[in-house]
């Protein structure tokens, strides 16, 4: 423990100012697609009765039409999150007929490429804008790895606590820039760390043989419909899931927020000749929303995102930039397949100690060794965690991963206790403690627990899947909501609904010009 996380936790280990780590704040965004009573992708639209997929505050859609996006409040207590989250889950149920929720990660059995419906949000402006975008998301990298789903776990700490420790350690930074900076630190150990999180929770070690497409590939062959690798964690955030040979050589600096925000700048005002070549409208037609490295901020994949909630017509960097950085959003955490929503209590109680002792832990800079040291470490460990003996980059030196992660979570271990000791209890120790056992038992780990069932059932990929998906769809179709609750759904659709048809009765004015003053709006900043 350096001695900047020592006296920062004595510090908030004070009678009054203990308080505060209880009114840290929790977001849960589950993606999941929709699939029919054969683990085949649903080709239904979204369905009208859970509300505008443009307008919903809970319930949308992501790249697909058959790809949805379940999002919960920001609470105080994760538990809280997750009662919402299952609300959310039943109530799809209610309504999703005949229809359930794929369980894992990576895609049921695909159609063909032009099959996949991409989403759509009706004929606003802003509607046809986000169906644009999604076209030049097909384009660049195809539909298939567009309809890989996750669970992101969005995290703030309470807005009290910076100037706490502003005023303790005395930098000359403006309270806002301050906040700013200590969550970019927490970004900079997250990229230092997070192998671990890959190890603990990566789900997806398999997958359907038909996702690779024919291309090249170094998987080893399961049964005739699954290949795998023997020690992967987390073949989702491998090279074989999310890639771009265009994001490749973009790597914002997370030296402050200014280089962030500057770098993705760049990258939307940046021509690539792949996609110039492309081109942004065909036969009056448009295409993609432009033919620059990336069409949006937002099409940067990274496992973990600075966050700031954005005003009505306002974009993710325009919002950072104006009032600095208010929570983070963590990308990188596959769907647990043997959970009905996903992710549990115990996962977010360690999620929040990890996540504190990356913001509260010493961050110097990344300098580019050891940028490209955690990078390595991350991409080895999504492939061949669990590999006997395993070996990762530390201070120059080749260690043993159940070394270092041992180490690690000795270092979490005074977070999660003073997480206990605000909230009350012991559930954070209790969530280290399991964690530890998989460091110990790599059997425990979910990605070797999905092996394990496939060789023990003889079952593929798709029907270990499938299988998981009825039995989440039974167990939440046991437990309808309330009258109430299912009332207050209905009331969100049917609001919803008419949100979006009165958005699409106000003139909307000529696209093209539409487009040109979003595109210029982050650029003229």
């Amino acid at each position: 423990m350096s001695p900047l996380l020592s006296r920062r936790l004595a510090l908030l280990g004070e009678r009054a100012n203990l308080p505060l780590l209880s009114q840290c704040l929790h977001g849960i965004e589950r993606e999941c697609l929709r699939v029919d009573g054969h683990g085949q992708l649903a080709l239904t639209p979204h369905p009208q009765a859970l509300g505008s997929a443009l307008t919903h505050p809970q319930i949308t859609t992501d790249y697909s039409e058959s790809l949805l996006e379940f999002i919960t409040a920001a609470r105080p207590d994760p538990a809280q999150t997750l009662e919402e989250l299952q609300r959310i889950h039943r109530f799809a149920y209610s309504q999703l007929g005949d229809e359930y929720l794929w369980s894992p990660s990576m895609p049921c059995p695909l159609p063909e490429e032009e099959v996949i419906p991409i989403a759509r949000y009706g004929n606003s402006n802003i509607g046809r804008l986000k169906y644009v975008y999604r076209q030049g998301l097909a384009l660049r990298y195809g539909k298939t790895m567009q309809c890989i789903a996750g669970i992101h776990y969005n995290f703030s700490l309470p807005e009290a606590l910076w100037p706490l420790l502003h005023a303790d350690e005395g930098e000359t930074l403006g309270d806002r820039d301050y906040q700013s900076a200590r969550y970019i630190a927490l970004i900079r150990n997250f990229r230092r760390y997070s192998w671990l999180l890959m190890y603990l929770f990566g789900a997806s070690p398999a997958l359907d043989a038909g996702f690779l497409r024919g291309r090249p590939h170094q998987l080893q062959q399961l049964d005739a419909d699954t290949l795998y690798l023997p020690y992967a964690t987390s073949l989702r955030m491998s090279d074989l899931g999310y890639q771009s040979s265009a994001q490749s050589g973009l790597t914002p600096c997370y030296d402050n927020l200014k280089s962030y925000t500057d770098s993705l700048r760049q990258a939307v005002a940046t021509p690539y000749p792949a996609y110039a070549a492309i081109g942004t409208q065909k036969d009056g037609e448009w295409l993609q929303l432009n033919s620059n490295i990336l069409q949006i901020e937002n099409e940067y994949y990274s496992t973990i995102r600075p966050k700031r909630v954005t005003d009505s017509g306002e974009r993710p960097i325009q919002a950072l930039m104006a009032r600095g950085v208010q929570y983070i959003e963590v990308r990188c955490l596959d769907i647990n397949p043997f959970l009905p929503l996903g992710i549990d209590l115990a996962e977010a109680r360690f999620l929040d100690a990890f996540l504190l002792f990356c913001a509260l832990e010493d961050s110097p800079s990344l300098v580019s060794g050891e940028c490209r040291a955690a990078s390595a470490n991350f991409l080895t460990v999504v492939k061949e965690g669990r590999r006997p003996g395993l070996q990762l980059l530390h201070d120059g030196q080749s260690v043993e991963l159940s070394s270092l992660a041992a180490q690690l979570l000795d270092s979490i271990a005074p977070l999660a206790d003073l997480l206990d000791q605000s909230h009350g209890g012991d559930a954070h120790a209790a969530s280290l403690a399991l964690q530890r056992a998989k460091v110990t038992d790599p059997s425990l780990t979910p990605s070797a627990q999905v092996l394990a069932q496939l060789q023990e059932n003889g079952e593929s990929f798709a029907q270990f899947a499938l299988r998981h998906s009825r039995a989440h769809a039974e167990t939440l179709r046991s437990q309808p909501l309330s009258a109430a609750e299912q009332a207050a759904f209905a009331a969100s659709v049917s609001e919803s609904l008419q949100q979006q048809q009165a958005m699409e009765a106000e003139p909307q004015g000529d696209f093209d010009a539409f487009v040109a003053a979003y595109q210029a709006s982050i650029l003229q900043m």
